[in-house]
């Protein structure tokens, strides 16, 4: 019972400090350039040190060692080079984009200028979607951890955290956000320090390489695995593109020089320990230990009779979620703010930001308390982002690319990949099992539906761009 009100008080006082320090920081008369891109002042140091926060949800602990059981090792280096290598991709778009339109403060304000309303709007629904399915997947992951960690409720937590977070992250924005990452970073940055001291004295990489060459099929270094690898590259890398978060914080930047340096350092700290947190979950399938994919190091670590280790990795947990979740807030409620005129249906802007916000909430809410596969639901809104890669990217290189031609392209894309993408159980998928028989299709297409499902959502808008160039 002691150790259940140690943790019980942990919860709450980590939630409370993060609001309370976020909310007495905010100032109430805070600019629109504060809120939305920070007064455009972040220094390379302070944007490395948000970007890794902000980019750290507590699907680092979830996604990669949860993929590894999927995917072996191959799905772990495609997680690992995805979630890294995006950042150094926008070390150099960011720079052509901030050229291109200076002034703005989000991709989608771009986009208004290169393209046109209707690629917009597409696009502009497509990262909302994005990002409620972001926090969404956030609030799931939290809830299932305090439900192992404790034994509460789902709901509880879910509603105890977006609450906390909602408070100060509307009302501080950007600056706020960026501000609290400062602190959450080294939170995240020690304590991931200690459980990885803690698996190498658990002699978890010396039973990987000794075990590695006698379960070679378990870690699936194969055709599988390769599959599953490109999959995550492509999913995690593409969607990465429409992050509104990480487009703030490029506008952010003082100047040009401060954002690549701010972006390369980040990979240099992301690459590594997305790769050291996939392996655990190898360490975990080759050990037996695998009963939840999805929480397989909270269940490494507390299986532990000390209740320091349950309090690290609840804080931690915490840590990490709310300092992704002040990062999608902050997002989510900037593009209302800079698009509140092409998007709002009432009279009342407040009225309106307001409702969709609560709405959201609300839709979090629900959704994490029925706990469903977190990787599942970030899967699907990933594809959805992949058609819209190479068509809404390709025109900032190709300058005959016409808007009516990046439109085309993402339907293209949505269409063939959602074709393919397969049911919760990864059986079949609209075209494969149930519009045709799965007998019309090949071992090779039917066993791994969806990388197949990310490939044609990927590549197919291809087809307008060779169409244009043959025409």
């Amino acid at each position: 019972m002691t150790e259940q009100i140690i943790l019980f008080i942990t919860l709450f006082t980590v939630c409370l400090a993060y609001m309370g320090y976020g909310y007495y920081n905010s100032d109430t008369k805070i600019s629109q350039s504060s809120y939305l891109v920070s007064d455009r002042n972040v220094n390379s140091l302070s944007l490395t040190f948000s970007l890794t926060a902000s980019c750290f949800g507590i699907w680092i602990l979830i996604g990669p060692a949860e993929a590894s059981t999927w995917g072996g090792v191959g799905a772990i280096l495609g997680y690992a080079a995805g979630q890294s290598f995006v950042f150094l991709y926008y070390s150099k778009i960011g720079e052509k984009v901030r050229k291109l339109a200076p002034s703005a403060r989000s991709l989608t304000e771009v986009l208004i200028q290169r393209y046109d309303h209707k690629v917009f709007k597409l696009v502009l629904i497509l990262t909302l979607l994005y990002l409620y399915v972001y926090v969404c997947a956030e609030i799931t992951a939290i809830a299932k951890i305090t439900n192992i960690i404790l034994g509460i409720e789902l709901w509880k937590t879910a509603a105890l955290v977006i609450i906390c977070t909602l408070i100060y992250a509307l009302r501080g924005g950007l600056k706020i956000s960026i501000l609290t990452d400062r602190i959450q970073f080294f939170i995240i940055g020690i304590i991931l320090l200690i459980l990885f001291l803690y698996f190498f004295f658990l002699n978890y990489l010396n039973y990987l390489y000794l075990n590695t060459l006698k379960n070679y099929n378990k870690i699936n270094f194969n055709f599988s695995g390769i599959t599953a690898g490109l999959t995550f590259f492509i999913a995690v890398f593409a969607t990465n593109l429409f992050d509104q978060g990480i487009w703030q914080r490029i506008y952010s930047a003082k100047n040009i020089e401060n954002l690549k340096k701010g972006f390369v350092h980040t990979f240099f700290i992301v690459l590594p320990v997305i790769l050291l947190l996939g392996f655990v979950g190898i360490y975990a399938a080759l050990s037996g230990k695998v009963t939840d994919p999805s929480t397989i190091i909270f269940t490494l670590i507390i299986e532990q009779k000390f209740i320091v280790f349950k309090i690290i990795i609840l804080v931690l947990a915490l840590t990490l979620v709310m300092s992704s979740l002040d990062t999608l807030t902050a997002g989510i409620s900037s593009l209302y703010i800079i698009h509140e005129k092409q998007i709002n249906f009432f009279g009342n802007k407040n009225i309106f930001f307001k409702i969709l916000i609560i709405l959201s909430a609300l839709i979090a809410f629900y959704v994490s308390s029925k706990g469903f596969s977190i990787l599942y639901l970030f899967l699907l809104a990933d594809l959805l982002c992949c058609a819209a890669a190479i068509p809404v990217f390709y025109g900032f290189y190709d300058k005959s690319f016409k808007a009516s031609d990046a439109f085309y392209g993402i339907i293209i894309g949505i269409i063939s990949g959602l074709l393919f993408f397969p049911s919760t159980d990864f059986s079949q998928s609209i075209l494969v099992g149930n519009l045709m028989s799965k007998d019309c299709f090949p071992p090779w297409i039917t066993s791994s539906l969806l990388f197949w499902s990310f490939i044609f959502s990927l590549l197919s808008p291809i087809i307008v761009i060779l169409r244009k160039r043959l025409i």
